[in-house]
């Protein structure tokens, strides 16, 4: 039951990064009954004080679950009321951020593939759409948006395979409680695929409104490229994907992941095995960046064993030598 100090729903957007979210999020509010704030962020750390493991912190994380959980077996109904207590300061966070005459605040996070079960949970009455793109897309796009076209995809390993595992995961699980889009289909046919999706939402639909995409406001996280180069719905991303990926290193990469991913998890998601593993086949071979790929392939592998993030977060604090305590 929604606080009686607040009527908004929440409304999530489950993808992975470079999935075609931030269209659907300018779409979603091009309707008056949903607001949205960029991408918020802000239920990710308050979920993870039940989590031990994926935070390295100064306070110590490990220990803090330890601390939260037992405050926890204080309260009357344990960790339930803990959750309740979250999600009623979270909704009353939308509920600021929205609009007057929202239904709907719809918080576009895609590192919430990482807790989007809790998020089924803790938010009985939200609605939730997963949004799914060929990976291979998704792939293309990484590399092309954030790293300048160069093979790093050892930054995002979080993103390419737990993201997309999680996905599948808690679709699988919760699919009957959601509304599942693909992106391609989006762009093919939006005001039919939109038509469906504000059904799901119990909105009205108007197709002369509802499928152009609104600027948003503060655009500081979200996708960098596409509000700037596409200004109503376009086609060409679907395409555009297969030059990044032509190189042979590339594409035996690519044909690695997709035996990962696995004919299973793919059907889940509406894909094929057998027609990404054709389209793949047929792009034409280019030689494009190999000797730069052949460098890069194994520095990623020593990247993920070594995790030089937090090497680089103690190199930081020598300048700053008495934090380290020599005498000690």
């Amino acid at each position: 039951m929604i606080n009686s100090t607040t009527d908004i729903k929440p409304l999530f957007v489950f993808s992975m990064p470079r999935a075609g979210s931030t269209l659907l999020q300018r779409l979603l509010a091009s309707h008056e009954s949903i607001s949205t704030a960029v991408e918020p962020w802000i239920l990710l750390p308050y979920i993870y004080t039940l989590r031990e493991k994926g935070i390295y912190s100064e306070y110590g994380h490990f220990l803090l679950v330890k601390a939260v959980d037992n405050f926890c077996h204080q309260l009357p109904n344990g960790q339930n009321d803990y959750l309740a207590e979250m999600r009623m300061f979270i909704l009353r966070l939308y509920s600021k951020a929205a609009n007057n005459n929202a239904t709907y605040f719809l918080d576009k996070t895609p590192r919430y593939y990482l807790i989007a079960e809790e998020l089924f949970r803790i938010f009985p009455e939200g609605k939730f759409v997963f949004l799914w793109r060929n990976p291979l897309a998704i792939v293309a796009s990484i590399i092309e948006t954030w790293e300048q076209g160069k093979w790093k995809l050892y930054r995002h390993k979080i993103d390419i395979f737990d993201g997309i595992a999680n996905l599948v995961e808690t679709y699988e699980k919760y699919g009957n409680q959601a509304y599942s889009l693909q992106y391609e289909a989006l762009l093919s046919n939006p005001a039919t695929e939109l038509q469906q999706l504000f059904a799901y939402l119990d909105l009205p639909f108007n197709p002369a409104s509802n499928t152009q995409p609104i600027e948003l406001k503060n655009q500081v996280l979200g996708d960098p490229t596409g509000v700037k180069q596409y200004k109503s719905i376009s086609k060409e991303p679907m395409s555009k994907w297969k030059y990044t990926l032509a190189n042979p290193i590339r594409k035996s990469w690519c044909r690695q992941y997709l035996h990962w991913i696995g004919k299973e998890r793919l059907g889940v998601m509406g894909y094929s095995l057998d027609e990404l593993f054709t389209e793949l086949a047929t792009i034409p071979f280019n030689s494009h960046l190999i000797l730069q790929d052949l460098l890069l392939i194994p520095y990623g592998t020593l990247y993920c064993a070594i995790e030089p993030t937090l090497i680089k977060h103690k190199m930081q604090i020598l300048p700053n030598w008495q934090k380290l305590h020599t005498h000690t």
